[in-house]
């Protein structure tokens, strides 16, 4: 059977991310921090071919993508609307405080897409281009609960914050399942946690 492998790299770093404010589904650009980590991303990258690149149609992961493809000497096939960042509700904008305290419930924030709900919007994204592009190398840009989450159901790991602009690398076999080789840049050992 054949294998793909993806590249899932969050995007860089945005305003938001730097003042620690929960972004979820806010569109919130690139700063000239992120540009310059898309653009880094690229050395890490460009040892492997790529076969196609995706990304999230939100703006942070879309620039990420336009800049690492440019580098890479691709293009962007296309933005992929399952690959958003988890939606955080009314929680979107704050930083750690009571405010956002306040909106604590069980398993994270009143009117927040559920951690479940993400991993499996994320997951079927992933398969949807594991079968568009079987066997081939398929760079995707996006956002980190939503890498985090769907690495975690589709691996079984409980995996730490992803990085911005960091490799992950992950294997899809149409009959084996997911296997993570890169977290945040670093090499993983075969039945070793993150």
């Amino acid at each position: 059977m054949t294998l793909t492998t993806f590249a899932l790299v969050r995007h860089g770093q945005t305003d938001w991310n730097a003042q620690r404010r929960l972004q979820g589904s806010t569109d919130i650009p690139l700063n000239d921090v992120g540009r310059g980590q898309a653009r880094d991303a690229v050395a890490v990258l460009s040892p492997y071919e790529w076969d196609a690149v995706v990304s999230s149609p939100l703006g942070r992961a879309a620039e990420t993508a336009d800049l690492i493809a440019a580098g890479l000497g691709l293009s962007v096939e296309r933005r992929l609307p399952g690959l958003i960042e988890r939606g955080y509700g009314k929680a979107e904008g704050l930083q750690a405080g009571p405010e956002l305290d306040a909106l604590r419930i069980p398993g994270g924030f009143e009117g927040a897409e559920s951690e479940e709900s993400t991993a499996a919007r994320g997951l079927a994204a992933l398969e949807e281009l594991a079968e568009e592009f079987r066997g081939r190398r398929v760079l995707v840009v996006s956002h980190g609960t939503l890498i985090r989450l769907t690495l975690d159901r589709a691996t079984g790991r409980s995996l730490p914050s992803v990085e911005n602009a960091a490799l992950n690398l992950v294997h899809h076999h149409p009959v084996d399942g997911w296997e993570l080789e890169f977290f945040n840049g670093e090499p993983l050992l075969a039945g070793v946690e993150a």
